[in-house]
């Protein structure tokens, strides 16, 4: 019987890292973990570890999207941010201004009016 020059053919071979990671992020991946240190029959700490790894459109395909409203990954969120900071500092500023010009200790109403 001869002896066959080519290689043998594993799941491992002729998968470069490019064609393992396009794998991967094609169908997606999760990884989950639990950690328990106890002494005795008392848990002491408790750590349960969920990881999906998958392409932006997979994830949006099964349902998470929370980078889109994460005010720090999302450019509208960032400029509704910036947008809040100067409304504050402009109330600030106008709190500031109706304080000098009301009476001390007064908030603007006649206390001494009865209705």
């Amino acid at each position: 019987m001869p002896i066959s020059s080519q290689p043998l053919t594993t799941a491992t071979h002729g998968s470069s890292l490019a064609d393992v990671l396009e794998r991967v992020l094609d169908k997606g991946i999760v990884i989950a973990g639990d950690i328990t240190v106890s002494v005795g029959n008392v848990e002491l700490l408790n750590v349960r570890i969920r990881l999906l790894i998958s392409s932006v459109d997979k994830a949006k395909e099964i349902g998470i999207n929370w980078w889109e409203s994460d005010p720090y990954l999302n450019s509208q969120a960032r400029e509704l941010l910036q947008t809040n900071r100067e409304l504050m500092q402009r109330v600030a500023y106008l709190e500031g201004q109706l304080a000098q010009v009301l009476p001390k200790g007064g908030n603007g109403t006649n206390s001494g009016a009865t209705s």
